[in-house]
């Protein structure tokens, strides 16, 4: 009988099966190790330190982030006020790097500088449990704020302020771009629809700034430009009617959104516009939440919505969107367009590479699904201005 003294095997078989095991051992560990680094929770402490008073009681307080689709009210992330009069908040986050700002409830009561001028976003690196310090120099509403005017161009025109919207029981204000020459010619268009529609084209309209899509478009040759159609977000609604699935912001109304393009808007756009209504010319964008439904869009409805311009999508807040691309029917003819900055948070960049990573194991190439991560940009509208020219160049396929 063979005797094997402690940990060491017998013969050289069993010496390379201890080895192999010892491999798969330590990458299980190491997988595990990463795994663990990337989901784990850790406790944030955040708390008030000097704040200026506004002019009405702050009764609320909220912080609005990339964490909670920047909601300016979402409950999940009220400060409490303690005995002491200092407001508290204590979440779980997962480590990485977070972007928020402080408001009393919506964005015309956010934070900014003592003298009333925007602060960029805060940002905080998550590395284990902390606590944050909030300093508060201001309050948006404390100063008069200089006139908005209206910027946009004379080819942006509203359909409707109150386009029904009858498979979620609302109705929402409706945006057109028409080409430089439409009402001379009789050519079809090709249709781009694009969520978030008052941060598209006016100043005026927009919580945020504006994409400048119309002055984008504006220098786009005639025959190389396209209808755009922008659907104003639903406020409150935004995080759940863009958002295909239930999660704790609520019923997920992504489905039915996309059903009012397909069977209210699309129909309305294609029987009152020239356009080229087929798939292969009918492309659905948005940005963040609206990136997110147009990967939904896409995926779920190909025959309908041949392309996506996916910028800076939310995919941490809806991660079944991943398995519905692995279920989803393989189509060829599906093009998608990725696109986010590298400093928008710590997963975004792997989150969007994944998704593409996804569709072309679905057999479309990397023309038609390519990843575009700018350097050093952030989740904002100026990104996305500066975003677009490199996405339209790809959809109309320029040379």
């Amino acid at each position: 009988m063979q005797t094997i003294s402690g940990n060491v095997p017998g013969n050289v078989t069993d010496f390379n099966r201890f080895v192999m095991m010892k491999k798969i051992i330590f990458c299980a560990f190491l997988l595990f190790g990463q795994n663990f680094l990337l989901f784990s929770q850790v406790k944030i402490s955040f708390f008030t330190g000097k704040i200026v008073a506004p002019k009405s009681p702050p009764e609320h307080l909220f912080l609005a982030g990339d964490f909670n689709g920047w909601n300016p009210a979402d409950k999940a992330s009220e400060l409490v006020k303690n005995h002491k009069g200092t407001y508290t908040l204590n979440k779980d986050l997962p480590v990485g790097i977070i972007h928020f700002k402080v408001t009393r409830g919506d964005w015309n009561t956010v934070e900014c500088d003592a003298a009333g001028k925007a602060i960029e976003n805060r940002t905080v690196v998550i590395k284990g449990d902390t606590a944050v310090q909030l300093d508060i120099a201001g309050w948006q509403d404390s100063f008069a704020q200089p006139e908005k005017k209206h910027t946009a161009t004379a080819r942006v025109h509203i359909i409707s302020e109150n386009f029904e919207m009858p498979q979620l029981g609302r109705q929402r204000r409706v945006w057109i771009y028409l080409p430089a020459g439409y009402e001379a010619d009789k050519k079809k268009y090709p249709v781009i629809y694009m969520h978030d529609g008052q941060n598209l084209f006016d100043e005026y309209s927009s919580a945020y700034g504006e994409w400048g899509i119309d002055e984008l478009m504006d220098k786009t040759p005639v025959q190389e430009q396209s209808i755009i159609v922008g659907i104003d977000n639903g406020g409150e609604f935004r995080i759940t009617e863009y958002d295909p699935y239930n999660s704790k912001y609520g019923e997920g109304r992504g489905d039915d959104y996309v059903q009012f393009l397909i069977k209210g808007l699309k129909p309305y756009i294609d029987a009152h516009y020239r356009t080229q209504s087929d798939a292969a010319h009918t492309t659905i964008a948005g940005s963040s939440m609206g990136g997110l439904i147009s990967m939904y869009a896409v995926l779920k409805y190909p025959e309908v919505f041949g392309n996506a311009g996916v910028f800076s999508p939310a995919f941490w807040i809806a991660p079944q969107i991943y398995d519905q691309a692995q279920q989803a029917i393989a189509n060829k003819r599906s093009r998608f367009y990725f696109v986010c900055g590298d400093a928008e948070s710590e997963s975004m960049v792997a989150d969007m590479q994944k998704m593409a990573d996804i569709v072309k194991a679905k057999g479309i190439n990397a023309v038609n699904a390519p990843v575009t991560v700018i350097k050093g940009a952030s989740h904002n509208e100026k990104q996305w201005n500066g975003d677009w020219p490199g996405f339209y160049k790809w959809l109309m396929g320029f040379k």
